[in-house]
């Protein structure tokens, strides 16, 4: 654990930065980062030889595999440059104080009590983290003073909330020397258990033998988590879920760059968006509950469904078609069904074959497939990230979609290097022609592939 004078020196923190494979161009302001998450706790009352740790959690890209995650599905997927930094100093009672040094907020959480925090406020993600672990675990915690900074947009489909998730269970890991306990030996062996187990924290499901407790309130997989946990540097991953697999590495070409377009319209999972974000799981759900129910199966999942038989597509179709229920209708059903068939089953696997051998139009093309379905059959785009992906394949990019929860959020685009940073000045001028309201709003930003989440 370095003292967090250490996190100061700026110069010593950018260099761990790039060894660990952050982009150079980026280190800089990342260690900034750092270094006011030990400034905001040496403001409130911590001393400079307190020892810390410190972690870098990257948001992600979800370069393809819209809602496919908890389906069973697979997606491809690559770490962000853009981070939370957090700096975690464990104390000796069961408080958790939280510092936001780049938002200016604060709260205390003590452990082990009923914390009603409600759903939508920010502190309900370390709070419900705080929850599973002391449940799961069933040792009594202790707290920690943790300073956090983000250059995340906030409700982008970065996976900012994923970021918080994951970021806490780190600090209280570390505190409470988690690795080491038998409950936590026996069900998390790899970082890609750790992925599902976070994406179980926060959708609330079960995960092994430890049980399913309430969540923060969305339906989600663990896409995110695994973005955020199991990248590598320089690279995209195609993974498959429930259970997490690596399918493929491939390199990310170096003639190539994500510029990243963060629309603005916020893509929250809470309030009012909290439903139309969970009706694409409760679709699938209740969609293969059918399917179980009709066939005596007991698949967990619409992949595994799909995969049971030479018949089974054509089988779901017509259970699906026929299915008389008071919650969906057969027309909601199909069309969640037939987004997921193309989208994990048509568009992944080509796309994927075309990106790995650098056939860059036929790429373009599937993800101008993706990006029309979700646009006719998932129903989650937003006149916002439709424009953009727009705007970018007319701008001369080789490939663009949407990505993440939707209803909002951001928008990739892929581009030659040389050419990227003229690209993005052109692309915000044509969105901010459009979308003058959300001009303050937005931020585009190149991004090479980063590396996954570590301790500093």
């Amino acid at each position: 654990m370095p003292p967090l004078s250490m996190l100061q020196e700026r110069r010593r923190v950018a260099m761990r930065l790039k060894a660990a494979g952050v982009d150079s161009a980026q280190t800089d302001s990342k260690a900034r980062l750092f270094e006011s998450c030990a400034a905001i706790l040496l403001a409130n009352g911590l001393r400079q030889t307190s020892h810390a740790t410190a972690f870098f959690i990257p948001a992600r890209i979800e370069v393809l595999g819209k809602h496919t995650d908890y389906a069973g599905g697979c997606s491809l997927v690559a770490a962000a440059q853009r981070c939370l930094c957090l700096v975690s100093v464990p104390r000796n009672d069961n408080i958790l104080r939280i510092f936001d040094a780049s938002q200016n907020r604060h709260i205390t959480i003590q452990l082990g009590t009923d914390r009603r925090i409600p759903r939508g406020h920010w502190a309900n993600y370390p709070a419900t983290v705080a929850r599973r672990l002391e449940r799961d675990f069933a040792i009594g915690f202790v707290g920690a003073d943790v300073g956090m900074a983000s250059d995340i947009p906030a409700a982008a489909g970065l996976g900012s909330s994923s970021t918080l998730v994951t970021g806490f269970f780190l600090a209280l890991a570390a505190a409470n020397d988690l690795a080491a306990h038998h409950r936590y030996r026996r069900n998390i062996k790899s970082m890609e258990d750790l992925a599902e187990y976070l994406g179980a924290v926060e959708s609330g499901s079960a995960f092994g033998t430890l049980q399913a407790d309430k969540g923060v309130g969305t339906l989600g997989g663990s896409q995110d988590h695994t973005a955020i946990l199991c990248s590598k540097a320089g690279c995209v991953r195609m993974y498959s879920y429930r259970p997490i697999r690596l399918l493929r590495t491939i390199e990310f070409p170096a003639d190539y760059v994500f510029v990243i377009a963060s629309s603005g319209h916020a893509a929250r999972k809470t309030g009012e968006a909290r439903p139309k974000y969970n009706l694409a799981s409760r679709l699938c759900r209740f969609g293969v509950r059918e399917w179980n129910n009709v066939t005596g199966r007991t698949d967990p999942h619409l992949a595994a469904a799909l995969a049971s038989g030479p018949d089974a597509e054509e089988t779901l179709r017509d259970i699906l078609s026929s299915c008389e229920s008071d919650t969906f209708t057969p027309q909601q059903l199909l069309k969640r069904f037939e987004h997921f068939l193309a989208e994990d089953w048509q568009i992944l696997p080509t796309a994927v074959h075309a990106f790995a051998r650098g056939h860059m139009s036929e790429f373009g093309r599937q993800a101008a497939r993706s990006q029309k379905l979700a646009e006719t059959l998932l129903g989650n785009q937003v006149p916002e990230t439709t424009f953009l992906v727009n705007s970018a394949v007319n701008l001369g990019a080789e490939a663009a979609s949407s990505f993440g929860a939707g209803y909002g959020g951001s928008v990739w685009a892929i581009v030659k290097t040389e050419k990227a940073a003229e690209f993005a000045r052109n692309w915000q001028v044509d969105y901010c022609e459009r979308f003058p309201e959300n001009t303050l709003k937005s931020e585009f930003f190149l991004n090479r592939p980063g590396p996954a989440a570590f301790e500093l």
